[in-house]
Parts: structure tokens; C-alpha cells; sequence
């Protein structure tokens, strides 16, 4: 059961309630696409780790595609996304190419961070995607930091900065709330709930289970939705996104999904049941979303075929790409380290 708590507060008083951005044909269609290829892409990536195709850490996003369709179908383009290292999902979803995205995970010089962050730190400027990374908790900060930039610069655009449940313990998350607050940033904050942190339950690690609660302390507004349905992820970062573009600050989204994979490629996931896991399959966002187009006629059944076959294609392509492409020169290892071009302590 997801309890709300949905509150918009503000103390230069009441602020216009935000509306969500409509949903239609063209949102669910959108959905459908985008969380398949999500899909498809990691399972893929899933088999070339066992493969040793790709190295170092690798997260799946596989059940959580409800929260990265969802959010950007909420957002607008010019809007700043921040997340941790499970990025995949959200990048795809985002528009970041897939084959920059999966050459990234072979480590190659065409990837989308050059072939140098691999899995978990996809960037893309042109996408307004701000990583991926991989220091728990040390994204949120970084992400008051971006939204006070577009405040300083005042452009009426949002900073997202996601996080998940283990990072809530984070003594920075405080911090930043409470500055965050007090300048009144155009920020949301996201917390990705999916129960576990790395193995661990939130029932076991705080006394407080709820954890957008945690909004009360600086009176900031917060609320719990079910990240296993695109709508209602939708409609909760449209409105915070609104809320925020009105200058009355931040806002708390806990967001509660789940993982159907481990926390990462080597977790042998002895902390939950086949049982649990199976009970949160039957809730794939996917196939609520398929089931909603079907009984809204939307789009016929030849159409679900197609975009396997379409997604199919893609990932295909990926891999080829990415197999194809070279490794970076050795020369890059001082590339992009330093934006001052004669940083004096640089040597060759």
C-alpha cells in the first residue's frame, strides 16, 4: 500500500496548485517504446556481462521503468536530470543514444562519456542527462547545486536529482534539504524506493519507513506514489516540476518500485524470496502499460509486434556498434580532467 502525503507548502503563503501535464494516446505509445528498449537493452547487457564483453559494475534497471518514462514524459527537454549508478533506464528514456549508451559499456571511445565511465556514468549535455554517479549519496547535493544555477540564471527550468533509499541515510541529504529550502531551489528531489539499498531492507536501517516523511523536518512538500505505474510517477513529477517553476522550491518523491534483478551483476539476492519477487513481476509496468493501449484500443496487437522487432533491431545495431568501435587512445587519460586548458600542473 503507498500512503500519500501530498501537501504544497510555501511560507510566503498558499502557491497555485500545479496541474500534470496531460496523458493521451501518444504519452501511452510513448511509454510502451521507451520501456521496452529499456528492457531489451539491459537484459542484452545482462548476457554480454556474463560474457565479459562488459566489465566492472554493472545495475539493471529491469523493473523500474515506470519511474524513467514516467519522469520524462513530466518534464520538460531543457529540464536537468541527476541520478546514482543505475542509470541505464533513465538515460534511454531521456533520448541519449543506445548505441552511445551501450559502446559506454564496452568502455569504447564512441560511448557516451567517451568509453571512461562505463555503466554507471552516463552523461549526455545535449540531453540535459547529468550522470550517472557512483559516490552514494553525493549526487544530492549535486543536484541543489544545478538547480541553483538555473535559478542564479533565472531560466525557469527544474534540476531532478534522484536517489535511492540506502542514500537517504546520507548526512549530505540534510544538508541539502535544508539549504534547498531555504533558497527555495527549483529542485526535486526523488527517492527511488526499491526496499533493498544494496541487500539491505528499510525496515531494518531506520525507524523511518516512509521515507518522504523526511520532507516534515524542513517543511518541505512530500509524497509517496507507486513506481510501478507511469501515470501516477507522471503526475507527480509534472506537478513538483510546476511547483518548483513557480519559485516555491523543492519538493520529496519517494517513489516505490522494485528491482526485479539483484542490486548488481555478482548479488546472489539471499534477502528476499522467489516468492516476493514474483508477486512484484505481476505488477511489470510494462505490461500495465500494454494492457491499458490494448483496452483503450490504441494500437492494434501487429503493433506490439513490431516494436519487438523494431526493439529487437536496435539492440542488435548496439552491439555491433559498440563491438566495432575503438578503445580510447592512451593520450585521453588526461583529457576532460581539468577545464582550464593550461592547468600548469598537468604534464604529458
Amino acid at each position: 500500500m503507498v500512503t500519500k502525503k501530498a501537501s504544497r507548502r510555501s511560507k510566503k503563503g498558499s502557491p497555485s496548485k500545479p496541474k500534470a501535464k496531460p496523458i493521451n494516446k501518444a504519452t501511452y505509445l510513448e511509454w510502451y517504446e521507451s520501456m521496452l528498449l529499456q528492457r531489451r537493452f539491459e537484459e542484452r547487457a545482462g548476457m554480454l556481462y556474463g560474457q565479459q564483453k562488459i566489465r566492472g559494475f554493472c545495475h539493471l534497471y529491469i523493473g523500474q521503468e515506470a519511474v524513467s518514462a514516467g519522469m520524462v514524459s513530466g518534464l520538460n527537454p531543457e529540464d536537468k536530470i541527476m541520478t546514482a549508478y543505475r542509470d541505464h533506464g533513465l538515460a534511454l528514456a531521456r533520448g541519449v543514444s543506445p548505441k552511445a549508451c551501450m559502446a559506454e559499456m564496452y568502455g569504447k571511445s564512441t560511448g557516451c562519456s567517451k568509453g571512461k565511465g562505463g555503466s554507471m556514468h552516463f552523461f549526455s549535455k545535449e540531453h540535459n542527462f547529468v550522470g550517472g554517479h557512483g559516490i552514494v549519496g553525493a549526487q544530492i547535493p549535486m543536484g541543489a547545486g544545478l538547480a541553483f544555477a538555473e535559478k542564479y540564471n533565472n531560466t525557469k527550468n527544474v534540476s531532478v536529482c534522484l536517489f535511492g533509499d540506502g542514500a537517504a541515510r546520507q548526512g549530505s541529504l540534510h544538508e541539502t534539504f535544508n539549504m534547498a529550502m531555504t533558497w527555495k531551489l527549483p529542485v526535486v528531489f526523488v527517492c527511488e524506493n526499491n526496499h533493498y539499498a544494496m541487500g539491505t531492507s528499510v525496515e531494518r536501517t531506520s525507524n523511518v519507513k516512509d521515507i518522504y516523511t523526511l520532507a516534515e523536518a524542513y517543511d518541505m512538500p512530500g509524497e509517496a506514489v507507486d513506481g510501478m505505474k507511469c501515470e501516477d510517477v507522471h503526475n507527480a513529477i509534472s506537478k513538483a516540476a510546476e511547483y518548483a517553476r513557480q519559485g516555491n522550491g523543492p519538493t520529496l518523491i519517494e517513489i516505490k518500485t522494485y528491482r526485479f534483478k539483484g542490486h548488481s551483476m555478482s548479488d546472489p539476492q539471499k534477502y528476499r524470496t522467489k516468492e516476493e519477487v514474483a508477486e512484484y513481476k505481476q505488477q511489470d509496468p510494462i505490461e500495465q502499460v500494454k494492457a491499458t493501449i490494448t483496452k483503450k484500443k490504441y494500437a492494434p496487437k501487429k503493433w506490439f509486434d513490431e516494436m519487438e522487432t523494431k526493439t529487437k533491431a536496435i539492440v542488435d545495431e548496439c552491439v555491433t556498434f559498440a563491438e566495432s568501435s575503438p578503445f580510447p587512445e592512451n593520450s585521453e587519460l588526461f583529457e576532460d580532467v581539468y577545464i582550464q586548458a593550461d592547468y600548469p600542473y598537468l604534464k604529458d
